[in-house]
């Protein structure tokens, strides 16, 4: 069943999501070789309750940490560890928070130091077509058409593989609600988009091939052929004539801007 959400409960979902973005921010400012993946998780969580949220992944069907974080190859479902960031990696952060009752949810894929030109392009595509899907997210549209737009910028135009069998989804009172956003589809397939619909977009692009695998710990999702993958996420509310979108980049993007000027200095 969709749930279509008020005026009211957009404007929670909003404060959520930009919990979720400042939290990000919190995280950005600290990406650099030789932190672990575990002490970006824990800054985030503190952040987050000391801002009066309440981490939304840890404890979800038994995910033990704040942050997803996933780097080079691992698409979605990292776990946080005592591995080292090294020179060169990128890494996938997938946050989500409860507050007021209701979750954000957003990722972002970093860079960590000098990365190469070949993945910098797959992570300005990847979140191009975000953008080009959250353009179609209006009243009016199908979600075929949000599907279909990223699947033609970073499918067919860039020639990456599309993950298929992880799609984006409602957000509101629970983290995952109808309907299911693929990032593939056709065009005017799929449910009719309405006004107080509240969908969380994420592409998810692998810079070889499509297919992917779960690995032993049960929650890691990698590339089969062991190439990077990216994912940026935005949690939208649909319009009449734009998407409202809840969450924000601009905290993040400052964070990283001054942590590049810093290590310029330094």
């Amino acid at each position: 069943m969709i749930y279509y959400k008020t005026p009211e409960e957009i404007e929670l979902l909003r404060e959520s999501n930009l919990l979720v973005s400042r939290t990000h921010a919190e995280v950005a400012k600290v990406i650099r070789p030789g932190i672990t993946t575990l002490q970006l998780d824990q800054i985030a969580e503190s952040y987050i309750r000391d801002m009066g949220g309440v981490p939304g992944f840890k404890g979800y069907r038994g995910f033990p940490y704040t942050l997803c974080i996933s780097v080079n190859e691992h698409v979605v479902h990292g776990m946080p560890s005592k591995r080292e960031l090294r020179e060169g990696d990128i890494i996938s952060i997938d946050c989500g928070v409860v507050k007021n009752s209701f979750y954000g949810d957003s990722a972002y894929t970093y860079c960590v130091g000098e990365v190469k030109e070949e993945i910098m392009k797959l992570l300005r595509v990847t979140k191009e077509a975000l953008y080009k899907g959250i353009e179609k997210a209006i009243v009016g549209n199908n979600i075929g058409d949000v599907s279909n737009a990223i699947q033609e910028y970073a499918g067919r135009k860039h020639r990456y593989g599309i993950v298929r069998e992880l799609v984006g989804h409602g957000v509101g009172r629970q983290l995952h609600e109808s309907p299911e956003v693929p990032n593939y589809g056709k065009k005017g397939s799929g449910i009719r988009l309405k006004k107080g619909l509240v969908i969380a977009i994420e592409p998810m692009v692998n810079m070889g091939r499509r297919h992917i695998e779960q690995l032993a710990d049960g929650w890691t999702i990698a590339t089969r052929d062991g190439k990077p993958s990216a994912h940026f996420e935005h949690t939208v509310a649909v319009q009449p004539n734009q998407a409202d979108i809840l969450s924000t980049f601009e905290y993040t993007e400052a964070a990283i801007k001054s942590n590049i000027e810093l290590s310029e200095v330094i």
